[in-house]
């Protein structure tokens, strides 16, 4: 039986919300900092990179519950990592999701012990999950070290920053986005594939449909920052604009930035026509990064 995307996306991310707050509400800690990692892993969001997880199991038939930790370890990382990039000596966001960001709720302080709550506890996830070998707890913890550290995200991060005010070749620009966005988002495929005993073939090719996914997550964002709607992206649009930034539109014009969008999306749904199982499921997900409006 073929699931639609809306229901699979919508059942999952109700699972999800309802298991992230049991993980942070179980930790002996102080009201303060629970309340503020609480605050932003539930202000909402498409809760996009867990479902990947659920949705690699599902493809290989495998019980979703396998990858629930992983899946919520994943979303505090992201979660911790917008915390982070609002504040005032990052990006200084004023807000979230049409929320007020973290540290306008709760201080710059806690906001960043806030986020250092959730990353450490990611790792605690997955390392004390009863569904996973031993084995594949050290492979999940050392991808995901190179996916979110200094190596991936938080690299991205750094050539982000230091890309401002210059203008970025298109190369310099990939490279920012695939670390910055990628990694994380390319983690998720790949850890729901080990937690799935995909074959290795497959892993690889997916490891490369993340790859793609990342990219053209990041070209569509670029998109919405100047074609977007302020109140479904939940941030105000322009802001790349007003802040200098190098993005794709930017390089490529906007019909070149929806074209380059398409022939990663392109790439993407030929690396899945390759694999030993059929995916109708992440078939449609290619599409929804391709489409979505925020």
């Amino acid at each position: 039986m073929t699931i639609e995307l809306s229901d699979f996306l919508l059942s999952r991310k109700q699972t999800i919300e309802a298991k992230l707050p049991q993980y942070i509400n179980e930790l002996e800690a102080s009201n303060t900092i629970k309340e503020a990692m609480l605050y932003s892993l539930n202000a909402g969001g498409k809760r996009l990179r867990p479902i990947l997880v659920l949705a690699l199991l599902h493809t290989y038939g495998k019980r979703e519950e396998l990858g629930m930790a992983t899946a919520c370890a994943i979303e505090m990382i992201h979660t911790y990592s917008l915390i982070h990039d609002d504040l005032p000596c990052m990006d200084d966001d004023d807000l979230r999701r049409g929320k007020p960001t973290n540290h306008k709720v709760f201080g710059e302080a806690v906001a960043v012990l806030a986020g250092d709550g959730l990353l450490t506890q990611s790792f605690s996830l997955i390392v004390n999950d009863p569904y996973c070998s031993v084995e594949n707890k050290l492979r999940l913890v050392s991808e995901l070290v190179k996916a979110a550290g200094a190596e991936g995200m938080v690299g991205g991060q750094i050539a982000d920053m230091e890309g401002e005010d210059t203008v970025l070749t298109l190369d310099e620009l990939q490279s920012v986005h695939e670390n910055k966005t990628g990694k994380l988002l390319q983690y998720s495929i790949i850890s729901g594939a080990i937690l799935a005993d995909a074959p290795e073939e497959d892993i690889e090719k997916l490891r490369k449909l993340g790859y793609h996914l990342g990219i053209a997550f990041q070209i569509r964002d670029d998109i919405l920052d100047i074609e977007g709607n302020e109140q479904k992206i939940g941030k105000p649009v322009g802001s790349d604009t007003l802040n200098e930034k190098t993005t794709y539109p930017k390089i490529l014009t906007m019909p070149g930035a929806k074209a380059k969008l398409e022939e990663h999306i392109s790439q993407a749904k030929d690396l899945l026509e390759n694999l030993s199982v059929q995916s109708n499921i992440l078939v449609q997900i290619c599409e929804l990064i391709a489409n979505r409006d925020h």
